[in-house]
């Protein structure tokens, strides 16, 4: 089954284009192109053979070689042999998590005496919003 080309960029910009697995750069030209520099495949996260669908929430852009050493292990298992948490987050979700993470540390303020409260909510929104905006965590 052919992909539509919009289907493969959404799947390619969630991970701003690189392997979900071990964060190698990806190129999307080069979508299936084996021996290809950046050359990558749709990986499902959760196995087809361990009941995983063609959902687009289960599907990620992933290297040639890590989508078939993967094998039907999950995905959370194969990132961790290289060090790796989850998925790397777009730059909308950094965006998004930064925005939260400054609120959030904005919040602080609410709980500390009056003095303290100015610094408090510069160094918990400036915190906060440095934490949002990493790439995720490693």
């Amino acid at each position: 089954m052919k992909r539509e080309e919009a289907e493969l960029r959404a799947i390619y910009d969630r991970t701003e284009g690189h392997c979900h697995i071990c964060r190698k750069r990806l190129s999307f030209c080069n979508y299936g192109a084996f021996g290809k520099r950046g050359a990558w495949e749709i990986e499902h996260s959760v196995a087809q053979a361990q009941g995983g669908t063609d959902h687009l929430n289960n599907l990620f852009a992933s290297c040639i070689s890590c989508n078939r050493s993967k094998g039907d292990c999950s995905s959370r298992t194969a990132r961790r042999q290289h060090g790796y948490a989850c998925a790397p987050f777009s730059n909308r979700k950094r965006k998004r998590n930064a925005i939260l993470g400054a609120g959030v540390g904005s919040l602080a303020m609410l709980f500390v005496p009056p003095q303290f409260r100015l610094a408090v909510a510069i160094v918990g929104a400036v915190a906060g919003a440095f934490a949002g905006y990493k790439k995720g965590p490693r």
